[in-house]
């Protein structure tokens, strides 16, 4: 049994990290069974989730993950994609995971009323005399990697700009098949997802929630999966 270290269900998400639900994501495209341990951020090898345990072997980062899972299990996540489709899959999965998250990242962390709904709650669980004294440090710290990747040193008006671009190239990539290359799920979808339903979800005030909400491509997308692979309640 494959063990994924998690940080758990938060904002009505199955987990607090877009990464993380790659993860999820990857592992129930392939069929193969894990089980989620929310208690080992200590201990992973990048300082950061997720990471997996499989049968002995530590594997660390999702992409990394994701390579595991085919060259061990033979499993194609792309199967049936041209090369160019897969390019393109590959293309649109970097720009969330490096373009996209640092804005996700600033709107959460940078915005105080976001901070204290989402983020800062994370720091619940630590004692009352030290959690000001740690959320603070612990936020600061996120804060001067978003500057020192750069996003951060752009004008909130700015990061929203460059947010909604991004929003609207999933959407038009999208377009109207059920996933982002077609009826079938690829790698790249594990990835999108995790940002999509982010961004969709309405504990965060943000310029970029508000495009992402103008899309009912991405809305369906995001509902789509959620009901598919994580047994979210269907309407009606």
């Amino acid at each position: 049994m494959i063990t994924l270290y998690t940080f758990g269900p938060y904002f009505g998400l199955p987990d607090a990290s877009p990464f993380v639900m790659k993860v999820m994501l990857l592992l129930k495209f392939a069929g193969l069974p894990y089980c989620e341990d929310r208690g080992g951020f200590g201990k992973a090898p990048k300082g950061k989730l997720p990471f997996i345990d499989d049968d002995g072997e530590i594997i660390a980062d999702s992409t990394f993950i994701r390579f595991h899972i085919e060259k061990k299990y033979g499993f194609d996540f792309d199967a049936g994609l041209s090369p160019e489709q897969r390019a393109i899959a590959w293309a649109v999965e970097k720009m969330c995971e490096d373009h996209l998250y640092f804005v996700t990242m600033r709107d959460r962390w940078g915005d105080h009323g976001n901070f204290a709904k989402g983020p800062g709650k994370f720091f619940d669980r630590v004692p009352q005399p030290m959690r000001p004294f740690v959320r603070t440090l612990i936020r600061n710290k996120v804060l001067k990697r978003i500057k020192d990747q750069g996003m951060g040193r752009h004008s909130p008006q700015e990061i929203a700009e460059l947010g909604i671009r991004d929003v609207d190239a999933v959407a038009a990539i999208l377009g109207d098949t059920a996933y982002l290359m077609g009826e079938h799920p690829c790698g790249a979808d594990a990835a999108v997802f995790g940002f999509v339903a982010g961004l969709l979800t309405p504990i965060f005030e943000s310029d970029v929630r508000i495009a992402a909400e103008r899309h009912v491509n991405l809305i369906a997308y995001a509902k789509r999966i959620s009901e598919r692979y994580f047994d979210a309640p269907k309407a009606g």
